[in-house]
């Protein structure tokens, strides 16, 4: 190892962080990460785990709520607000606790504090303390994430505009009147959360319709599962500005008609996007050195084999601006562990789903029809409506559908669009499907149990 302490150096113990370093590990490497808050990153401890553990709440508090209709009837049902966030928060600290235990057990250092490579293979920790020290690798990996965008919308700054990190941090408190800005991925299941626990709730998108970079269908479908629920929602509304009133906040949109109206709220979630959280992780002159570092956007510049202008220097994950999920950055630093390891990248990031935790839920893979005719692909869709579902009149999810997407000439699967019950692990399936390039025909002909949702799947490709 020369006169390097460690083979890897990662920065960030998020999901690409601690997978790269866990595979790193295996294949006989001696990993370091640098982490400056708590292991699990934003998916763990901001994101996903969170959202999913209130949600998980939030679903059992909808069902026992209509209990009556399956014939289970409920005496003085309420939402202990309080136990939400601790159960949360006990989640949060079981999954974290798993993590430290796998880096010890491999014997994976984890030092606390902020990193900044100042040289190619030197990073400078400052820790909590304000201590520093400097730590030598022969490669060095970025993954440090991304964080909230907060618009510049007039008003934005004011007490009770909140971000998602916020809004977990209050674990689940009662909001009477909330108003979430973005109708994407992160709005749709804060909306869902706090609609079943009972919470009014405005839904405001500036784009023409929710969820605007997915499915048009599952668009339409979830707006009006939402207002079912009781949620507002605005589709085709920018904000002009947020205002104080009294003990409210005042919301003023353009509605698709050109008229400006206003919407109270106790709270207002901004979850328009997110940002690379990058700044400070280079030092000065090392971006002046290799200017190329950064795409103007903060995001790292990386190319396909995850490496950076700076030698020895690797990213991954959302600090790349590739597709933002932590399934992605996992895998996105297994595969930059194989390449620096003179190995061939074995996962194929050609296929990779994304899900939506609604109800009933949402999972994607691969194109839209739209996305193919656009490619130049001459593609057929297949819907099958899951109102024709056993399991699902079961479950009580009316709406939803399975709709595969496949080539026309050869029928080989590049495309699915899930509405339905348990969406998320059924996505599985047809990811493995795409990516192995199966025909309709082939998915038709495996045998699906039945009751099940997942023979929808089935019925689909054999429409």
């Amino acid at each position: 190892m020369s006169d390097y302490q460690y083979d890897l150096l990662i920065i960030g113990a998020g999901p690409g962080g601690y997978e790269a370093a866990f595979y790193a590990q295996e294949k006989g490497m001696k990993v370091a990460v640098v982490e400056k808050d708590k292991v699990g990153g934003t998916c763990l401890n901001r994101g996903c785990i969170p959202t999913k553990a209130l949600m998980h709440s939030s679903d059992v508090y909808r069902d026992a709520a209509h209990g009556a209709e399956v014939g289970v009837e409920v005496d003085g049902l309420h939402a202990n607000r309080k136990r939400i966030g601790e159960r949360k928060d006990e989640v949060l600290d079981t999954l974290r606790n798993g993590i430290s235990g796998l880096l010890k057990k491999k014997k994976i250092d984890l030092i606390q504090g902020t990193g900044v490579i100042i040289e190619p293979h030197v990073v400078s920790v400052t820790s909590p303390e304000g201590g520093n020290m400097i730590v030598r690798a022969k490669n060095i990996m970025v993954a440090t994430g991304s964080k909230p965008f907060m618009p510049p919308i007039p008003g934005s700054d004011l007490p009770g505009v909140i971000d998602s990190t916020d809004l977990i941090e209050m674990g689940g408190a009662e909001i009477p009147e909330f108003v979430i800005i973005g109708g994407g991925v992160i709005g749709i299941e804060f909306a869902t959360i706090y609609a079943d626990l009972g919470d009014h709730v405005t839904v405001i998108e500036g784009m023409d319709r929710l969820l605007p970079l997915i499915d048009k269908e599952i668009g339409r479908s979830i707006k009006m599962t939402l207002e079912k629920k009781g949620v507002d929602v605005h589709v085709a509304s920018p904000v002009k500005k947020i205002e104080k009133d009294g003990d409210k906040l005042a919301v003023i949109l353009t509605n698709k008609k050109g008229e400006d109206i206003t919407v109270k709220a106790d709270k207002v979630l901004m979850c328009v996007g997110r940002r690379p959280n990058t700044a400070g992780v280079f030092s000065k002159e090392m971006l002046e050195k290799y200017p190329d570092l950064a795409d103007g956007k903060g995001f790292i510049t990386a190319d396909d084999e995850y490496k950076t202008p700076m030698p020895s220097v690797y990213a991954i994950g959302d600090c790349i601006g590739r597709i933002q999920l932590a399934h992605t950055a996992s895998a996105e630093g297994r595969n930059a562990v194989s390449l620096m390891n003179g190995e061939e990248a074995a996962i194929n990031m050609g296929t990779v789903p994304s899900c939506i935790y609604t109800s009933p839920e949402i999972a994607v893979v691969g194109l839209t029809a739209d996305e193919a005719k656009e490619a130049g692909i001459d593609a057929v869709s297949k819907k099958y409506p899951m109102s024709a579902n056993g399991k699902t009149i079961i479950a009580g999810l009316d709406r939803g559908f399975v709709k595969l997407i496949a080539r026309a000439d050869d029928h080989v699967l590049i495309g699915a669009h899930l509405l339905c019950g348990r969406a998320s692990d059924l996505i599985g399936e047809l990811a493995v499907a795409i990516g192995r390039g199966m025909t309709l025909e082939e998915v038709a002909n495996i045998i699906h149990p039945h009751p099940s949702f997942a023979e929808a799947i089935m019925e689909a490709a054999r429409l």
